[in-house]
């Protein structure tokens, strides 16, 4: 095996980016690999989405680049701004490397797995297929903003992480300078936790200036509404004619994102393959938060089928060929699903499952969850909601600093505050399987301009641990005070058999802080909202106002 570091490509404006090329031995052809990513293309994180030795085994020239402004590469660092056409010329100079065989497939996740969708928007003739893993559709459905409010927890850590790059090259020259600016980076970065993320205004973070950093997108989003193009995929599926390989978690930021990203696939008629396992963004192992899912759900055994990597390479050689040069046609896809509380993989053709059925299970008076609506009146449930006493993040989809575990938790804390509603079924009397997506359907009120309602699904067990399993957030920006409304919070989707003898849990809130950014209840914009307000709050569960969470429930064949 060769190795060759810092490979130039120069793109069409002339900017020179720099790749590692790991060439197999012998004489090729081989099929390309191309990963393009602002992470630094030896960071360790590598390995776990793209073992690059193991791909130069099974055959592949790989190429992983830095992209524009990172690392090697000479530019100016805009998140999304140049990937599509920089994904379009580094295609075509991947493809003519010697050696290659002149197909291209791109693989990676999270950032550059968007990469390889704005490459395949870009239509270069060379690329054949695509990997897109952990990564997301619609920019406001899980990048910038969930149901209206901010990720807030995302955009803040990644971006002052990635500023260090940033920094490292502005000060090059000026040592002095750089220590200085490195220092007061860390400092901000270690002081998240401890009440940095609670800066405001949120929607025009201080640090981000502070340090003047490029930031996620959500700002500039705002600023220039055309922008967003630069990284969406939502709405242009139908451009991409090629095979696809979505893999995501259960418990990923951009879980959703994934289901998402396949389903249209398959609705513009392409070939697709998705694989979800109960993982989250960084974790791909068999204990995620508090579970244990047995060691079957770990990425390198999948119940016996081997590493997903070796999953992926055997997809990539029958689509792109091999030392031949030649190609075969695609199979159809699969879809591989990690079905959580009976801990088991179970293949399927298609998502979201046609069998599912929804099925709502109520709010009631005295805690209670029914499958049966309320009949007579009840009295409406009532809390405070402090933003200055937010409740805080326990678990679930995140990517934030390491003093908030991801996954699965114990909500005991969570659940004992005041301004938690917790609504709770009888023990099931048999296993109750929900695959798909779940919606909370909240009759609601509150006594100023705007609010934010929260709803979180959760699994009780026999001894009364309640763990989360999906939860979601609607920001409701023009409320009529004291008016109850109609409000629809999307959980996203799950897969997970409740057992017989647990019990099924609906929290509703109004904050989840610092994962989304707190609704500060003035109706100011983010942009400037400084100054907050206590907010009284109402969810109504009566026959005119049937407050419900909807499951889609999957019967046994």
């Amino acid at each position: 095996m060769q190795i060759e570091f810092d490979v130039p490509a120069e793109m069409r404006d002339g900017t020179v980016l720099r790749a590692d090329v790991y060439r197999p031995g012998g004489a090729g052809p081989w099929p390309v690999l191309l990963a393009r990513l602002p992470y630094g293309k030896q960071t360790p994180m590598m390995t776990v989405l793209l073992d690059p030795l193991a791909a130069a085994r099974r055959g592949f020239l790989v190429v992983i680049q830095d992209t524009r402004g990172r690392f090697a590469s000479e530019g100016e660092w805009e998140p999304w701004t140049y990937e599509e056409s920089d994904g379009y010329d580094t295609v075509r100079w991947a493809a003519g490397l010697p050696g290659s065989n002149g197909s291209v497939g791109m693989i990676g996740g999270s950032y550059f797995g968007n990469t390889q969708w704005m490459a395949a928007l870009s239509k270069p003739p060379e690329l054949k297929a695509i990997a897109p893993l952990i990564t997301w559709s619609d920019p406001e459905d899980g990048l910038w903003t969930r149901g209206g409010a901010i990720e807030l927890g995302t955009t803040v850590t990644w971006s002052l992480l990635h500023g260090a790059d940033t920094l490292m090259r502005r000060h090059r020259t000026d040592p002095a300078a750089l220590v200085s600016s490195l220092g007061r980076l860390v400092q901000d970065v270690d002081g998240l936790a401890g009440g940095g993320y609670a800066e405001l205004p949120a929607g025009r973070f201080p640090a981000f200036a502070r340090h003047d950093l490029p930031e996620l997108g959500y700002e500039r989003s705002r600023r220039e509404p055309d922008w967003a193009r630069s990284c969406t995929i939502a709405g242009r599926h139908h451009e991409v004619d090629l095979p696809t390989f979505q893999l995501g978690g259960w418990y990923d930021i951009f879980s959703q994102g994934t289901l998402d990203n396949f389903a249209a696939m398959r609705r513009a008629g392409r070939s697709a393959t998705l694989i979800m396992g109960p993982w989250t963004h960084t974790n791909w192992q068999h204990v995620v938060g508090d579970v244990n899912f047995g060691f079957s759900a770990h990425s390198e055994y999948m119940g016996m089928r081997g590493r997903v990597h070796d999953m992926q390479f055997g997809w990539f050689q029958r689509i792109l060929g091999g030392g031949d040069g030649g190609a075969v046609e695609p199979d159809t896809g699969q879809v591989l699903l990690f079905v959580m509380g009976i801990n088991q993989w179970r293949e399927e053709t298609e998502w979201p499952l046609s069998r599912a059925v929804d099925t709502h299970f109520h709010l009631r008076a005295g805690g209670r969850l029914t499958p049966e609506p309320p009949s007579t009146a009840e009295q409406p449930e009532q809390f405070t909601y402090d933003p200055m006493d937010p409740v805080p993040t326990t678990g679930g989809a995140l990517l934030m600093t390491d003093e908030f575990r991801t996954g699965p938790l114990d909500q005991t804390a969570v659940e004992a505050r005041e301004d938690v509603l917790v609504f709770t079924t009888e023990p099931l009397t048999q296993d109750t399987e929900v695959t798909g997506r779940v919606k909370a359907v909240l009759f609601a009120a509150t006594d100023g301009p705007s609010t934010d309602w929260v709803a979180r699904l959760c699994d009780v067990d026999e001894n009364g641990v309640s763990r989360n399993v999906a939860d979601g957030i609607v920001r409701v920006r023009a409320a009529t005070p004291g008016e109850p409304a109609e409000h629809v919070v999307d959980l996203w989707s799950t897969s997970i058999v409740f057992r017989a003898g647990h019990r099924i849990r609906l929290q509703v809130t109004s904050s989840n802080f610092p994962r989304w950014d707190r609704n500060l209840n003035t109706g100011e914009p983010e942009d400037s909202a400084t100054t907050a307000r206590v907010a009284r709050q109402q969810i109504f569960h009566d026959p005119a106002r049937p407050s419900r969470i909807v499951l889609p429930v999957v019967v046994p064949a």
